[in-house]
């Protein structure tokens, strides 16, 4: 019969719950509270992840959350974010909801002459976030960003009604050691902590932390805290046996600190560093011990040479994703070293590091097979050879970023275009050695495409032979302002 409702009619609470909680995107979970008054209930009790921006009233805004949606496991608070408001719930409104609606979420710009106070009034406090514990009480994830007016009485708080979190990201927030001590009394599950520029921390609250969910901790983040030292790290090496993943970056960490972690935490398999008083010693530490490591991320060095390098080559024999960015003393040598001994390597970014040139990358090409990206920066040395090499070598290679690399030209370019045919992503900025026109033309041909000027549309792939190539990007090389669509393919000028 037209207009029966069928899936009302025959489908139980149960199914459509299952369905629901397979909805990934926020709006299709907000049509999915519109259909109707039963499906804005079901929806309710589907969802399970709230991302909340600021509010002029964020305290009332998460406890009227809370309210609301009771299965909730994951909450993430950004306070760089405008509020997004759920979906209206009907004609019928409580005293609080319509004070929710009524929130003026960009007050504090539109505002003339607002003080201290109104910005004040934008920001979660440690209220909130006793809220977030009462009304979400299954929460094992929750990020709070740049909360700024949340202090350990808030976390303390949160922390002793939410025994099940997993992770916890505190990046800007006032956090003092007594609230991470509670957190890591009361949260014996937690495996993911981030205290990115927790200013406030010192080495007794890390100590504290890593002491009591040392069992459990897999991934740790440091950054911008000046009373983090070496001491937090040894305790870290110490008690967090089965830690995966280690982001620091901090000029107070120096050699004694990441020799802990390699020495201790044998199971690591991803670490980023940028501490400017770590030298080659350490990363040889890395390199004996860390036989794991997946990935490797070494930023601002000006103590590291190709002997740090050649240890990593010739110990992390996993090693898929490496990022050398601003590391002024490495040369080609070091690069050869993890060519030659990282052979599963899939990722490679080198940025700011002007003495590695065409040798270094040619030993990637020969002896990498699998690189899929490739993201040259600013690394004027590198020359057509290099990328020749790529080209023959790298046949799984899918993108390639070239931003000021005035060595490269039209040939290199080429040489991508005929051995990489897996390529789906070209990205080249500023590369002025040649003339774009020719190069264009050249890919113009290869692809078996003509070129017309055309609007922007939606990226599609081109045909044969290059079927999975989706994305070309042109800047600042002689020609600007233009946009070329090859039967699908569009290219930026």
């Amino acid at each position: 019969m037209r207009g029966h409702d069928w899936i009302n009619t025959c489908l139980p609470d149960e199914l459509i719950l299952e369905i629901l909680r397979r909805v990934d995107s926020k709006a299709s979970h907000d049509a999915c509270s519109l259909v109707c008054r039963r499906w804005l209930r079901l929806e309710r009790l589907s969802r399970t992840t709230l991302r909340i921006g600021a509010s002029c009233i964020p305290d009332l805004f998460v406890k009227l959350l809370a309210r609301r949606f009771v299965n909730v496991k994951s909450v993430h608070i950004d306070e760089r974010l405008s509020v997004s408001l759920p979906v209206n719930v009907g004609k019928r409104r409580g005293r609080d909801e319509s004070l929710l609606t009524s929130l003026k979420l960009h007050y504090a710009g539109e505002k003339s002459g607002y003080d201290e106070e109104d910005c004040e009034s934008f920001c979660l406090t440690d209220a909130g976030l006793t809220a977030v514990g009462d009304g979400f009480s299954k929460l094992e994830n929750l990020s709070l960003i740049w909360c700024s007016n949340v202090t350990s009485l808030g976390i303390i708080s949160l922390a002793q009604k939410c025994s099940f979190l997993k992770s916890l990201d505190l990046q800007g927030c006032y956090v003092g050691d007594q609230g991470l001590a509670v957190v890591g009394k009361c949260c014996k599950q937690l495996e993911d902590v981030n205290l990115r520029f927790c200013e406030s921390l010192t080495d007794a609250g890390l100590v504290d932390l890593a002491t009591r969910v040392g069992k459990s901790l897999k991934s740790l983040g440091v950054a911008a805290c000046a009373r983090i030292t070496d001491k937090s790290l040894e305790a870290v090496g110490s008690h967090c046996k089965s830690l995966e993943t280690l982001s620091l970056d901090s000029e107070f960490i120096r050699n004694q600190g990441i020799l802990a972690i390699a020495q201790g935490c044998p199971l690591l398999k991803v670490l980023k560093l940028q501490c400017i008083n770590v030298t080659d010693e350490a990363l040889m530490g890395v390199g004996i011990s860390c036989l794991s490591l997946e990935m490797l991320a070494l930023h601002s060095f000006q103590q590291f040479t190709d002997n740090g390098l050649r240890s990593v080559g010739k110990g992390c024999k996993k090693l898929k994703n490496l990022t050398l960015s601003d590391c002024y003393f490495l040369s080609d040598k070091g690069l050869e070293a993890i060519a030659t001994g990282c052979a599963e390597l899939t990722h490679l970014e080198v940025n700011g590091c002007h003495n590695i040139g065409t040798t270094g990358l040619e030993s990637v090409g020969r002896s990498c097979p699998h690189l899929t990206e490739l993201s040259l920066l600013y690394c004027q040395r590198i020359g057509n050879v290099a990328l020749h090499e790529v080209g023959r070598g790298c046949k799984y290679l899918q993108a390639l970023h070239l931003v000021d690399c005035s060595s490269i030209g039209d040939d290199a370019i080429c040489s991508i275009a005929k051995g990489c045919r897996n390529l789906k992503k070209l990205h080249i900025r500023r590369c002025y050695e040649g003339t774009i026109q020719f190069c264009v033309r050249k890919w113009f041909f290869l692809l078996g495409g003509t070129g017309k000027m055309c609007e922007f549309n939606e990226i599609s792939p081109p045909p044969l032979p290059y079927p999975s190539l989706s994305f070309l990007f042109y800047a600042g090389c002689f020609i600007f302002y233009l946009r070329w669509q090859l039967d699908g393919l569009l290219l930026y000028v």
